[in-house]
């Protein structure tokens, strides 16, 4: 999260992972352990930053990911190009800490991309792939004298990483083609100094055909061998002792963090909460001591219908920082920091204390000066009303979340089932009078906005009289209108308005709860089935069904300039 420090998300990752019968001194401990071996002590107290806040720089993110996985002392890490996207020296710092973390006894594998000299000199161990296909697998101080035996020495000054992947990579075919037939380029054919040029699927079937029958191939399968023998009655002893946090301890870490996260966050509640202040008291002037009269009956409804519709509405303007959230909650449930449960419920919880303040300062504006029905219950209805109706706006817009994580096509489809229910709520069209396939049976009924505004009509109006169209007419009883001009009943009370309310609440939680659980539970066959369909593709290619022949000649290859500016180096890729 963008709104915590460096030494924040790291207490609050390893309270909610290491074991509950760890002291808070052994977690503080751990802690700054973990950021000392990751060299992070400088930059502790600065906020990671996102797009408000000025925080670390991509090396330090990219050391404090890693600091998040060791906090476990993982057997195991596996990174995913931890160094892309960073210069040479932090390059080379986050490589040489995992270095680190090898020689304590760790095992350490990462993928990634055009290494430079210095951190290439770091690995252990190198694995090339290229289609699928290994063509070397052994250790890193070898992989040189492999491919000059095989007829591609790495010339010299040229980084190792540079000339295998030169050597392997079909995009440089690509890259060929295009600049022979470009018209603005000259014909590297016509060059001087041209050496010949191998495609890239001859020599990788070359470089298979070596490794497969190579002492470096048989050095990895002994070592192999080897590791697999002393793996055999070894068990690893937990050094931490027990699992991770228990539930209700996670629960708690879960709630500071969050509501941390959305005090911090301006555009979480913050810029919502004085956009709210500002509407309601436009509205309230607009409506002014809305009084009894005739007329008033009209006002009442129309301001009644705007805050339980527009300023509901606005409540998507928080999707942004939900989805950042979201986000987090994805990659931590992957590694099973926490459950589903937990996570919907500290987020509820975390989020009260925002939605009362911005509940109860619009409903105290807009009520006072519009000088809704008198007396503090109706007040306070009103408020737990706006309360309960923003709640709903929240977790509809997190089930959307659940199916579109982009949040500009989130917004646009909250806004359209946010304004499907504005349609069916009864205030542009009684709910008497709404089409009665459809429309009213069920969308009226599921819909919150109905009974939001069906509560907030029998608040305001039910005990008032209102002045008649004629004068000397006998006065208009609240009730009256409620039943006869907006067509509603007054069989139930508005406390169970407020109830139906809270109940699609809830059903927007668990129906969010099941989304994700669903989510969780077809991911792995989505990726097996996608693993299936790529691994189809890969067996079409031509280079994977059969080898191709290694005869070569000059009416068969294109002749280009040699990729080095040294002279005299003997490699056919120069």
């Amino acid at each position: 999260m963008g709104t915590l420090t460096v030494r924040e998300t790291i207490t609050y990752s390893a309270q909610l992972r290491l074991p509950s019968n760890l002291t808070r001194s052994d977690v503080d401990e751990i802690v700054e352990n973990v950021m000392m071996e990751m060299g992070l002590q400088e930059c502790g107290d600065h906020l990671i930053g996102n797009w408000h806040l000025r925080g670390i720089s991509g090396g330090e993110k990219k050391r404090l990911s890693i600091a998040l996985e060791n906090l476990t002392q993982p057997r195991l890490l596996f990174l995913d190009e931890p160094t892309s996207g960073l210069d040479s020296a932090a390059a080379y710092f986050v490589v040489h800490v995992l270095k680190n973390a090898a020689l304590c006894g760790r095992t350490v594998v990462c993928s990634i991309h055009q290494p430079s000299s210095e951190v290439f000199a770091l690995f252990d161990d190198l694995c090339l792939l290229s289609s699928g296909e290994t063509i070397y697998f052994g250790e890193a101080k070898w992989a040189v004298e492999f491919f000059a035996d095989s007829g591609f020495p790495c010339p010299n000054r040229r980084n190792p990483s540079d000339h295998f992947l030169r050597s392997i990579n079909s995009d440089f075919d690509h890259v060929t083609e295009t600049l022979i037939g470009s018209q603005r380029i000259k014909d590297p054919r016509e060059s001087s100094g041209s050496t010949v040029y191998l495609p890239t699927s001859e020599i990788r079937a070359r470089l298979l055909q070596k490794y497969r029958y190579s002492k470096y191939a048989s050095r990895t399968k002994s070592r192999a061998q080897e590791m697999s023998s002393l793996q055999k009655g070894f068990a690893i002893e937990d050094e931490l002792g027990g699992n991770q946090a228990r539930w209700w301890v996670q629960l708690v870490t879960l709630i500071r963090r969050s509501t941390k996260n959305m005090s911090r966050d301006f555009g979480y509640y913050w810029l919502r909460i004085i956009i709210y202040l500002i509407v309601s008291t436009s509205v309230g002037t607009v409506f002014y001591n809305v009084g009894t009269n005739h007329s008033a009956v009209l006002a009442r409804g129309a301001c009644g219908g705007f805050i339980s519709g527009f300023m509901s509405f606005m409540s998507i303007g928080g999707f942004p920082s939900f989805i950042e959230e979201m986000k987090i909650f994805y990659k931590e449930r992957r590694n099973g920091h926490y459950g589903v449960g937990l996570f919907i419920l500290s987020n509820f919880i975390s989020s009260l204390p925002f939605l009362a303040l911005m509940s109860f300062s619009s409903a105290a504006i807009t009520y006072h000066l519009a000088r809704f029905h008198p007396g503090f219950f109706h007040f306070i209805y009103a408020v737990i009303m706006l309360l309960s109706s923003i709640a709903v706006i929240e977790s509809c817009m997190m089930v959307v979340a659940s199916f579109v994580p982009n949040f500009t096509m989130g917004l646009v489809i909250g806004a359209g089932v946010i304004g499907l229910m504005m349609a069916s709520s009864g205030f542009f069209r009684l709910l008497p009078e709404l089409p009665k396939v459809f429309w009213r049976y069920p969308v009226s009924y599921v819909n919150f906005m109905s009974w939001a505004l069906q509560g907030a009509y029998k608040n305001d109006m039910l005990g008032l009289e209102f002045d008649a169209m004629n004068v000397g007419e006998p006065k208009l009883t609240g009730e009256g209108i409620i039943t006869r001009i907006l067509g509603l009943s007054v069989a139930h009370s508005k406390w169970w308005d407020l109830a139906v309310v809270i109940a699609i609440l809830i059903s927007y939680r668990l129906l969010f709860f099941i989304v994700l659980k669903f989510r969780e539970g077809a991911l792995p066959y989505v990726h097996h089935l996608h693993t299936k369909t790529t691994l189809h593709r890969i067996s079409k290619r031509a280079s994977f069904r059969k080898t191709p022949s290694f005869a070569t000649s000059k009416r068969h290859h294109h002749v280009i300039n040699s990729l080095s500016s040294q002279e005299g180096l003997n490699s056919p890729i120069n």
